[in-house]
């Protein structure tokens, strides 16, 4: 498993539960929501779609800037070791012993999706207008809704073809809207 950059500059491998080594059966997963196919689930997403809303909101309320400093990139794991969820533990299980296809195609997209809201978040500290804030809250959301789609159809285990964006994508469209700004 690849460590996302963001959050751990060192590139540590993040310690395993020991509990990782036993398989949840066809009932397990499908109580906690877990594809058994890929062995991921989606409610990872959710994470995403909650900084989407946000951005979402941003050109009607400019408050939603604060909510979306507030929020924090968090991999797969750290969102499950975050959640108060019943079967967090399954989920995390049926992570460590996921397809690991599945599983680097899918870090790789939230490194990706990671990347764009924290060019977001970092273009957002500066002093820009309304007009600006809005238009790079809007591009960002539009950056990021294809690649949740995308992440869910790896987790869903459907084939997925094409390139994903590159972080400096990301940091290229932010640094686009920002020379166009008022």
């Amino acid at each position: 498993m690849k460590a996302h950059a963001l959050d751990n500059p060192a590139g540590e491998e993040p310690a395993r539960p020991v509990e990782a080594a036993r398989q949840l059966d066809p009932t397990e997963m499908a109580a906690a929501n877990i594809n058994p196919a890929t062995g991921l689930a989606t409610d990872y997403l959710n994470h995403f779609n909650e900084a989407i809303m946000m951005l979402e909101l941003i050109p009607s309320m400019p408050a939603c800037i604060d909510e979306l400093m507030a929020w924090n990139v968090m991999t797969y794991r750290e969102h499950f070791l975050a959640a108060t969820q019943k079967h967090r533990d399954d989920v995390l299980v049926a992570y460590d012993t996921a397809d690991p296809q599945a599983r680097i195609m899918l870090d790789e997209i939230a490194d990706t999706m990671s990347s764009i809201l924290s060019a977001t978040r970092d273009a957002l500290r500066l002093d820009l207008s309304p007009t600006v804030a809005a238009g790079l809250a809007r591009e960002a959301a539009y950056q990021l809704k294809p690649l949740v789609a995308r992440a869910g159809a790896v987790i869903n285990g459907l084939k997925v073809s094409g390139d994903i964006p590159l972080a400096g994508v990301a940091q290229a469209a932010v640094d686009a809207i920002l020379d166009r700004r008022s």
